[in-house]
């Protein structure tokens, strides 16, 4: 067999082989790590009852900006850390005239205040993250409120929202329980 001129001969192509298969198998063995996150397309369980006041608290917020909340059906998984990714949650939607899909707002249970809090912390965090901060657009505002033992999640990017409203929704949103700021 006559050799391609710049192609690498049989013996650098069984090197270059062998590298290549060592690098997959090195990283094939990082697939075996325990993931704080649960698997791509899992959905955590609905709160139910465990987010019932905090959801209460929305509603009333958002209905005294004149909007009509509603509990979501639509699948929704925002950019979130390790601990809200795996907690159970309620989905409430407000409808806006503007904008043809509805403002979501997503409500984490936790199993305390305090739990409610650092999880709240590790999402303000990871959204400062290289790795969350990809997950958003630059520009997005993000409302993080601690409830009893509930996260409120709501963010917005206030160069692309359709409906004036949007920003309404952040405001009443950060009217309720404790701030957790997440800037950059």
């Amino acid at each position: 067999m006559i050799p391609t001129p710049g192609a690498p001969a049989s013996g650098e192509r069984r090197a270059l082989l062998a590298a290549i298969l060592a690098a997959a198998a090195l990283l094939s063995g990082c697939a075996g790590v325990t993931t704080t996150f649960p698997p791509i397309g899992s959905t955590p369980q609905p709160a139910g009852d465990a987010t019932a006041a905090a959801r209460q608290q929305v509603v009333q917020a958002l209905g005294a900006v004149g909007l009509q909340p509603q509990d979501s059906v639509r699948p929704y998984r925002p950019a979130e850390g390790p601990l809200l990714a795996a907690a159970p949650r309620s989905v409430i939607e407000a409808p806006l005239q503007r904008d043809p899909d509805p403002a979501l707002v997503v409500i984490y249970a936790l199993a305390s205040p305090d739990a409610a809090l650092a999880a709240a912390k590790d999402d303000a965090d990871y959204l400062r993250s290289n790795t969350g901060g990809i997950q958003v657009a630059p520009g997005t505002q993000v409302v993080l409120q601690v409830v009893g033992s509930n996260v409120i999640f709501f963010s917005w990017l206030p160069a692309d929202s359709p409906d004036p409203a949007t920003a309404t929704i952040a405001q009443a949103l950060s009217k309720i329980g404790e701030p957790v700021p997440v800037t950059p």
